[in-house]
């Protein structure tokens, strides 16, 4: 298991999936000290406040100065999500733009939060409704000073870890290839990383449909420069959701291949433009 890279993309918004508490803790202590050390608040979001992720926390001295100053908060998940129910994308939304306003008034830099979310995706409901939140709040954090880990039991969620790691910039894992996740304002719907290949195509269209994405004048523009791989089939499948909503998938990416294989399919709602 790799911990994400270094960097503003990796800072931002990391999926997590842990396989046992101990290592998560570390993973978690990293990520909130690296917050505090940038005099952001922190937050540690946890079904169990009395878990093993929470001890080693307050163990730690930083940590625990932090507690004490009101710098960083062990939160119960009933308190910040609807614990059991299905998350509402804009309302949940809302309430992290709400403490993090709350945060910069108490002169913190932003807030950064761990939140250990399997509890809220555990049916079917939740985690269509989970998935549709992490695509927006990840185009949310473009523009706020809030960074999130969203932790994830890998025992209990099984293959429903990949539906939630592909729309992070940043997972631990391998499965999948792919990553769909907001671009920087101005520079797009969308961004596309990795591989879309015939094992996980279906899984891309499901990412497609999550992220819920509206043409601006007639065009969805998805960048494409860190994809390695796009499969003819996941090429038609871009065609039919750009088509649906009445618009032109333009997907820009150093690969003329890519540009050659839409002329060949004759997709009609799909337009690559190659550039650096």
């Amino acid at each position: 298991m790799r911990s994400p890279r270094t960097g503003e993309r990796a800072r931002r918004h990391v999926c997590w999936a842990y396989d046992d508490l101990e290592s998560f803790a570390v993973e978690a202590e990293r990520y909130l000290l690296d917050g505090l050390a940038s005099g952001a608040q922190v937050w540690y979001v946890t079904a169990r406040p009395d878990d093993a992720v929470s001890t080693h926390l307050r163990r730690l001295p930083a940590f625990a100065d932090a507690l004490a100053r009101g710098a960083a908060e062990v939160v119960p998940l009933a308190s910040t999500y609807t614990s059991g129910g299905v998350v509402t994308p804009a309302a949940q939304i809302a309430a992290y733009a709400d403490a993090t306003a709350a945060a910069l008034a108490a002169g913190h830099t932003g807030l950064r939060v761990v939140a250990d979310a399997t509890e809220l995706v555990r049916t079917p409901a939740q985690l269509d409704a989970f998935c549709r939140y992490e695509h927006r709040i990840d185009r949310w954090m473009h523009t706020r000073p809030f960074r999130a880990m969203c932790a994830y039991d890998r025992a209990r969620l099984g293959p429903a870890v990949a539906e939630l790691a592909c729309l992070h910039p940043v997972a631990n894992v391998d499965e999948p290839q792919f990553r769909l996740f907001a671009a920087p304002p101005g520079e797009g719907h969308a961004e596309v990383a990795g591989e879309v290949d015939a094992d996980n195509r279906h899984l891309f269209r499901t990412a497609l449909d999550r992220a819920d994405l509206h043409p601006d004048d007639g065009e969805l523009v998805l960048r494409a420069g860190d994809l390695s791989f796009l499969d003819h089939r996941a090429l038609v499948t871009l065609d039919e959701y750009a088509r649906r909503r009445g618009a032109t998938a333009v997907l820009r990416t150093s690969r003329s291949a890519v540009a050659r294989l839409v002329a060949l399919l004759s997709l009609s709602s799909v337009r690559v433009e190659v550039g650096p």
